[in-house]
């Protein structure tokens, strides 16, 4: 059902027992995200908070669940959008030969049209207040993490139109407050909204902006889908609201928002003028990402509606709120890349612990030798995928969400020398672990069932578990080790490079054929498999940590910050939060005696913590 409105939403949540209100003061700053993360990776439910500080209540954790993510976009399950969307989508790629299977192809095409958004010629819901004096203090923005550059406005849906050809946008930047009329503007090299200013800029103009917050909650996950540049995000949302948007034109530009929206922030961004330094600013990898100079955006009006609602999220070291808007994103957009680029893709996964762009797992149709090296090349060129820093492609009797099942096809039917391939391409541009901003190396495994012309030497032989291990007698002692997988050649280690070296394991005698040695740092929780598969995927360079001696591949894992590492560039560190907010939101929740949330996921992880603040910086004379 379409809503209007984030009050209505989060009445919904009330009713079905999926939201729980708290009525006692947590401080936006600092406390909110503590007592989020816990919610979040304890399963627990949306929170309302109903004294901020300021005259709005702020929801977190809105879409942290697969019921609440299928009510955000209107939808009862996930799978009845994609199923909707796949049945529209064969509708066109069938070939339309006469006048008659062209005029079947018509009601599609009208149930389209239908979606499209409507501007009206009145004023909307968003703007029963207007404030032409704007003060971003009045909303209770969050400083997430302690070594965030300032507070971030994390869901707003940021509009922009193209100079030249009116399209338009509504993309989703962070923004951190820098003063009470002017945020940064965080958008990427690669995103429609710098595209946009790019050609603001050689017209010289200045660049209307305005930011929604609110709304029917599936205007916030259309603003993070990955459409195609010019397709319109409002499209996307009335089709899965089944109802078309209204549009209203903003107080001080001319850009158009959904009139049901909570807050409208308007303004502009000056192409001409400095940049401002923006962040740090604790991730959803996991990581810092460092500050760098983005454009400023400078607020001329602010409106809202009577029952307005701030609508905030935080990101993190995962499972964080993202992984269900990912989750979403997964099954919404199988059905276009199956019919429209690889009908043989059965199926698509993204694991969380790869943070949506660090490893794709992906399940084929396989009819001919080569097919799976020819899904690899195809998904490193398409579209958003093209960030994608690992690849695995299995056969069609493979469950992608059983990783051992996805290991053991790995090892399986791997072999080192024509199933792997490294190549180097661009990164998403918050990737720490390339020698180089947003380029680097990426890794693509055909692990799928070999036909005949294919046959080579698999990845895995046979092996015991003490003959493996025993090839790392002579480090015994200064390093630790895990097989998490009894019956494969998989072992981790963790290291200390003040005492051992990356390069000291190189040189050991590798006469097991078939091993993967996965190397990370001493401080990383060797019975943690997400922690584990978090790290690897998040630290690891393909194209300059993967070394292959003797049919074993080694990886090197570890942070890359010890002068023997050689590594250029800054390191982030790990976001976690600070041990007196970790203190303070413990008495928080004994106040609100809620049962069932995990004690702080910050505490656990603070042996990964390097110290330094957001960058860990090197020991370099």
């Amino acid at each position: 059902m379409p809503y209007k409105g984030l009050k209505q939403y989060v009445d919904q949540l009330r009713e079905l027992d999926e939201l729980v209100e708290i009525n006692e003061f947590v401080d936006p700053v600092l406390e909110i995200s503590e007592l989020a993360d816990r919610y979040v990776k304890s399963s627990g439910k949306a929170l309302l908070f109903t004294k901020t500080g300021t005259p709005f209540p702020l929801v977190i954790n809105l879409f942290a669940s697969d019921e609440r993510m299928s009510m955000a976009i209107g939808r009862t399950n996930l799978d009845e959008a994609a199923n909707e969307i796949e049945k529209l989508f064969r509708q066109f790629t069938m070939p339309a030969g006469g006048f008659i299977a062209k005029m079947k192809m018509l009601p599609g095409l009208s149930k389209i049209a239908s979606y499209v958004p409507a501007k009206i010629n009145r004023k909307g819901i968003c703007q029963q207040n207007i404030i032409t004096d704007p003060d971003l203090d009045t909303f209770p923005i969050l400083k997430c993490w302690p070594h965030d550059g300032g507070r971030f406005i994390t869901l707003p849906i940021v509009h922009t139109r193209h100079p030249d050809t009116g399209e338009v946008n509504a993309g989703m930047y962070r923004m951190q407050i820098i003063d009470r009329k002017t945020t940064g503007m965080h958008w990427h090299r690669h995103k429609t909204g710098a595209n946009h200013f790019e050609a603001w800029k050689k017209k010289g103009e200045k660049m209307p902006v305005s930011v929604v917050l609110g709304g029917d909650p599936v205007y916030t996950y259309t603003a993070t889908a990955p459409l195609p540049e010019g397709i319109d995000e409002y499209i996307l949302a009335g089709f899965l609201r089944r109802k078309k948007v209204k549009l209203v034109k903003c107080i001080s530009n001319d850009l158009f928002v959904p009139e049901d929206s909570d807050i409208v922030i308007e303004g502009y961004v000056d192409p001409s003028e400095d940049p401002v330094w923006e962040g740090p600013f604790g991730d959803h990898t996991g990581f810092y990402s460092l500050a760098d100079w983005y454009p400023a955006f400078h607020i001329t009006c602010i409106t809202h509606r009577q029952d307005a609602i701030y609508p905030a999220t935080i990101v993190g070291v995962p499972p964080m709120e993202d992984a269900w808007i990912g989750k979403a994103t997964e099954k919404l957009f199988l059905p276009p890349i199956k019919l429209t680029l690889l009908p043989e893709i059965i199926d698509l996964h993204m694991p969380v612990e790869g943070v949506a762009h660090n490893l794709v797992l992906v399940k084929i149709r396989k009819t001919y030798p080569g097919q799976g090296m020819k899904v690899i090349n195809s998904l490193f060129g398409a579209g958003q995928m093209m960030f994608s820093k690992f690849i695995v492609v299995v056969s069609d009797d493979v469950d992608l969400k059983d990783y051992k099942a996805v290991a053991d096809n790995i090892f399986s039917n791997t072999d080192i020398n024509n199933d792997i391939m490294i190549t180097k391409g661009p990164l998403d541009i918050l990737d720490h672990s390339s020698d180089n901003f947003s380029f680097g190396g990426k890794m693509g495994i055909d692990a799928t069932a070999k036909y005949r012309e294919e046959a080579g030497k698999r990845l895995a032989a046979s092996f015991r578990a003490e003959a493996l291990l025993s090839v790392f007698k002579p480090l015994k002692d200064k390093i630790r080790l895990k097989m998490p997988f009894a019956d494969m050649p998989l072992v981790f280690a963790a290291i200390s490079k003040e005492s051992t070296g990356f390069s000291d394991l190189l040189e050991l005698n590798y006469d097991v054929t078939g091993l993967i040695l996965i190397v990370v740092d001493s401080t990383v929780d060797l019975d943690d498999k997400r922690i584990l598969l978090w790290q690897a995927l998040s630290n690891t360079d393909p194209d300059r940590d993967i070394k292959e001696i003797k049919g074993s591949i080694i990886i090197n894992s570890t942070a890359k910050i010890h002068p023997s590492d050689n590594f250029n560039r800054s390191w982030p560190n790990i976001v976690v939060s600070a041990d007196e907010t970790i203190e303070r939101v413990d008495k928080i929740l004994k106040l609100l005696d809620h049962g069932g949330i995990i004690p702080s996921p910050s505490a656990r992880l603070k042996r990964m913590d390097f110290g330094g603040g957001a960058s860990v910086r090197k020991d370099i004379d």
